[in-house]
């Protein structure tokens, strides 16, 4: 036999433990299905113990056998359990506060615990220095294959309403219990997950195009019967509904007084590439750019942007090859344009502007 632990051992709320590795003590869990209420075995890696004193010290010691010792029936309290560590073990106080390395090493074990004066050690305030320590432990290991846990002997009150708790409680799920009840969690946050894409969508499932094209789920509550009729609607009439939404922009904005910005929308059904169509005088910039100078600024709308940003901002759509995802990139910035309270303000001009887009929209 080795003491691996003898003396004073801090306690708080009535618990001390025995952990290793990572692991950690969670009360229900330590005790669900047992017998026994004083050590709790459960939990892999962990022994939670329970103490009569609820704060300050008790009399503790650790011996490790070679094999199962003799029951010693002057002790109050004896109930035995199996225990297998997942690293190094210790016996350690609530919240760290006191830590005793135990030489275990890492096989099945038998362990038996015993106490003596737990009723007293309840009844009784944390002991002053000098007074002699009111409740007693003794906590055995030895090599054994695991078996169900025990009550040896009870004598305590203290003892006799842990253990019924421990009784009372359900023993805890199978590791193919927990398998399945992780797979119902995932299967029940995918369903979440989808329905709440899916009210995102505003309840109607998207095309694969629509889908792919991001900005289009964030647009989908103001805008969706408009996307869904430009998706079905030829490249010619998703044109038309582009440049028909930067003019709306321009005019919204109060861009179009400005010449260079009307210039611009007269050249775009002429340019090869309609965003070169923009051409910025360089005293539209405040303060104005030197002869040759350019600056190129394309961000999301912000009201407080200088004129020559929100002009490119707007006319940002007109870089998109495809004519979809161009139609979905002016919704997106028209918003910002219009501003949250008139989203929708200029949609019904635009169907009555484009019977084609109204006809597509089935």
């Amino acid at each position: 036999m080795r003491t691996l632990m003898a003396g004073p051992a801090g306690v708080a709320y009535g618990q001390i433990y025995v952990v290793s590795s990572a692991e950690h003590s969670d009360l229900p869990e330590s005790f669900a299905g047992q017998q026994n209420g004083l050590c709790g075995a459960v939990q892999a890696g962990v022994l939670f113990l329970r103490t009569g004193l609820h704060t300050g010290e008790v009399d503790f010691t650790v011996e490790l056998h070679d094999e199962a010792p003799p029951i010693d029936e002057t002790w109050e309290e004896i109930v035995e359990a199996s225990y297998r560590p997942s690293g190094e073990a210790a016996l350690t106080s609530w919240g760290g506060g006191g830590r005793w390395p135990l030489a275990l090493d890492e096989v099945d074990y038998r362990v038996r615990y015993c106490g003596w004066g737990m009723d007293a050690g309840h009844q009784a305030g944390p002991p002053m220095d000098g007074e002699p320590l009111v409740d007693r432990y003794l906590l055995q290991f030895w090599p054994a294959p695991p078996q169900p846990d025990r009550v040896v002997k009870q004598t305590s009150a203290q003892a006799a309403y842990w253990h019924g708790v421990a009784r009372e409680t359900p023993p805890p799920p199978t590791p193919e219990q927990r398998a399945e009840m992780e797979r119902e969690r995932e299967r029940k946050a995918a369903e979440e997950r989808a329905a709440e894409k899916l009210r995102g969508w505003g309840g109607t499932p998207p095309s694969e195009r629509l889908e792919g094209i991001w900005k289009a789920y964030h647009l989908a509550l103001d805008y969706r019967p408009i996307m869904d009729a430009a998706e079905r609607a030829d490249p010619q009439t998703q044109w038309a509904v582009t440049k028909w939404l930067v003019h709306r922009m321009c005019v919204e904005a109060d861009l179009i007084q400005f010449a260079w910005i009307t210039d611009a929308l007269e050249r775009v059904d002429h340019e090869e590439h309609a965003w070169q169509a923009l051409r910025i005088p360089v005293d539209a910039y405040d303060p104005p750019l030197p002869a040759g100078g350019s600056l190129f600024a394309l961000a999301g709308w912000n009201h407080n942007l200088d004129v020559p940003s929100k002009a490119m901002t707007i006319f940002g759509p007109f870089m998109y090859d495809d004519r979809l995802e161009a139609v979905v990139d002016a919704l997106w910035i028209a918003r910002d344009v219009f501003g949250r309270d008139r989203a929708r303000a200029f949609v019904p001009d635009l169907w009555d502007s484009f019977p084609p887009l109204r006809a597509a929209q089935g």
